[in-house]
């Protein structure tokens, strides 16, 4: 491949990649959306998230085919006091230098 060609193959991964994120920012831009919508948008992340985190905290995985539900893993056992300490300081920082801590912590102990 030539130069030019790897400028159009990024300048197009570029474009690909702004236009889906800019043409709705810049339609809704100017409108008023119904209450229900901005009600229901703002449960995103926090879906997002949980389905993130949940495999990563509920399933025992020991071989790839062989997953099984588990409440006794170290990152279960952290992941409580560490959300604790995020309701009551609602400090993000603190919440991942707590987290961060336990988890080192827990690595001692199984």
């Amino acid at each position: 491949m030539t130069f030019s060609d790897y400028l159009f193959l990024f300048g197009g991964m570029g474009l690909v990649t702004y236009l889906p994120r800019a043409l709705p920012l810049l339609y809704l831009a100017h409108k008023q959306l119904p209450q229900w919508l901005i009600d229901w948008l703002s449960l995103i992340p926090v879906a997002v998230l949980s389905a993130l985190l949940a495999p990563s905290l509920f399933a025992d995985v020991t071989d790839a085919a062989d997953r099984s539900f588990s409440l006794g893993k170290p990152e279960f056992i952290v992941a409580i006091p560490t959300l604790i300490f995020a309701l009551k300081t609602l400090s993000l920082g603190g919440t991942v230098l707590v987290g961060m801590f336990l988890y080192w912590l827990a690595n001692f102990f199984y």
